[in-house]
C-alpha cells in the first residue's frame, strides 16, 4: 500500500466486548477505524482490527510512527509503543472534542466509571461500581440473548414498554437471574428490556459524583442509547454523548501516541 505524505499513529482499545482501532494522521485527523467483536484470543482480534483500520486508511503497518494501547486486553498487544490507563484515554479522547472540564461517564463492556476531568483535560478522580456490579455490556448482551433479539433491538423493545420489570442493579449475576425469573413469571420482553436499561442507569447513579456538564462514552452508548436516556431522566440533567462513543478510548490512545512524536498537536 502507498502511504500519504505524512506519518500515522494507531490507538488500540482491547475491550472485553470489542477491540477498537483508530488510525490518525500526524495532524490528528481520522484516517481509519475498525471495530471487531472480542472472541477467542485478544491477540487475534487486535491483529484483525488493526489490519482493517490500516486497510481503510490505505496505509501499512510500516507507516505507523507510534501506537498506544489500552483496555482489558492491552497486554496482548506487545508491539504497541505505550500502554495507557483506560480513564486517561477516555478523558483525552473526549477533551480533544469538547475542551472543557466535565464529568465523564464511561459506559463500556466491563465496569461503568465516573471520571472527573479538569479544565486542562487531566483526570482528577475516578469512581467505579462495586466489583459485583461490573460487566454492564456483557449483562446487556446476555439479556438480549434471553429476550431473543439482536442486541441492537433491545432499545426497540424498551421503547414499547409501558412499565419496567424490576431488574436489580446491585449485582450483575443477580440481575441475570432476575431476567430469567421475569421471563418465567410472565413479564413481557418489552418490560424486561426496559428494566435492564434502567438497571444500568441505577448502577451509574449509585456511583454518584454526576456534576454537570456530563458526557458519556463507551460501547453501551453506541448500542444501547436508552441507557443514556434513562440516566439523564433519573439524574435530572442532560447527558451528552460524543460521536463514535465506542471508539473514544482508542482515539485517546492514538492522541497520546501522537504526543510522543512532538508534532505540535495540542489539546483545545
Amino acid at each position: 500500500m502507498m502511504s500519504e505524505d505524512c506519518g500515522f499513529v494507531a490507538g488500540i482499545d482491547a475491550g472485553t466486548e470489542a477491540v477498537k482501532v483508530v488510525i490518525l494522521r500526524e495532524d490528528a485527523t481520522l484516517a481509519g477505524i475498525s471495530i471487531v467483536p472480542t472472541r477467542g484470543y485478544f491477540q487475534d482480534c487486535i491483529h484483525e482490527a488493526l489490519a482493517n483500520a490500516l486497510d481503510e486508511a490505505k496505509v501499512s503497518a510500516a507507516d505507523l510512527l507510534a501506537s498506544g494501547v489500552t483496555g482489558f486486553g492491552a497486554t496482548c498487544a506487545p508491539l504497541a509503543s505505550l500502554s495507557l490507563a483506560e480513564t486517561t484515554c477516555h478523558a483525552r479522547g473526549v477533551f480533544q472534542r469538547i475542551g472543557t472540564a466535565m464529568t465523564l461517564v464511561d459506559l463500556g463492556g466491563r465496569d461503568p466509571q465516573v471520571i472527573r476531568v479538569d479544565g486542562a483535560g487531566q483526570v482528577v478522580s475516578t469512581h467505579s461500581v462495586r466489583k459485583c456490579a461490573v460487566g454492564i455490556g456483557t449483562f446487556l448482551m446476555f439479556a438480549a440473548r434471553h429476550l431473543g433479539v439482536h442486541p441492537t433491538r433491545m432499545m426497540d423493545l424498551a421503547a414499547n414498554a409501558t412499565k419496567p420489570a424490576r431488574i436489580g442493579s446491585y449485582c450483575s449475576v443477580f440481575a441475570e437471574v432476575d431476567v430469567i425469573e421475569r421471563l418465567r413469571n410472565g413479564s413481557t420482553v418489552e418490560e424486561i428490556a426496559l428494566g435492564c436499561v434502567e438497571s444500568i442507569a441505577e448502577r451509574v447513579l449509585e456511583i454518584g459524583m454526576l456534576e454537570p456538564p456530563v458526557v458519556a462514552t463507551g460501547g453501551v452508548c453506541e448500542y444501547f442509547p436508552g441507557v443514556v436516556a434513562a440516566l439523564s431522566a433519573r439524574a435530572g440533567l442532560s447527558v451528552r454523548v460524543v460521536s463514535e462513543p465506542i471508539a473514544t478510548a482508542a482515539f485517546g490512545a492514538a492522541l497520546h501516541a501522537l504526543d510522543t512524536l512532538g508534532t505540535g498537536v495540542e489539546e483545545p
